[in-house]
């Protein structure tokens, strides 16, 4: 594998989580899924941290990760405070207790997208590329599968 394989599949891979992750009852947003994991991500990293400092650290345009947080806040995954040695910021924090909505979407299982990616209707060929992928998971990013 080289790099340009290793990019496109990251890329599929992003693409069929994004069909995992229900929708349904967030209503309308225009930001992206993937934009709103990547500040979830930039998050985890730095928690405490402000919608300037994400956009800095991540090259998003900030009113796009001002979208993001207004999506996460909805979702109850983050809050966000203001500074109190800086008023005019706000810190931004993920919540201390896990929302329903961010339940949801984390019980939510790839099968079914991952069945539709691969062209399959074998479950135990779904089943393996699960158990291949969580291993992958483990070894790149110990503690992400919580």
């Amino acid at each position: 594998m080289n790099g340009v394989e290793l990019f496109l599949l990251g890329r599929a891979l992003m693409k069929i989580g994004e069909e995992a992750m229900p929708v349904e009852g967030i209503g309308e947003h225009s930001t992206s899924v993937r934009t709103v994991l990547i500040v979830v991500s930039d998050l985890r990293g730095h928690p405490g941290t402000t919608v300037g400092e994400i956009a800095a650290r991540t090259g998003l345009p900030q009113s796009a990760v001002s979208a993001a947080v207004a999506r996460l806040r909805t979702a109850g995954a983050v809050l966000a405070d203001t500074d109190p040695r800086d008023r005019r910021r706000t810190i931004i924090r993920e919540a201390p207790e896990t929302s329903d909505r961010v339940t949801r979407v984390r019980d939510t299982p790839v099968d079914d997208a991952l069945a539709a990616a691969l062209g399959t209707d074998d479950r135990e060929h779904v089943r393996e590329t699960v158990e291949t992928l969580e291993r992958l998971a483990d070894r790149l990013l110990p503690g992400l599968r919580r």
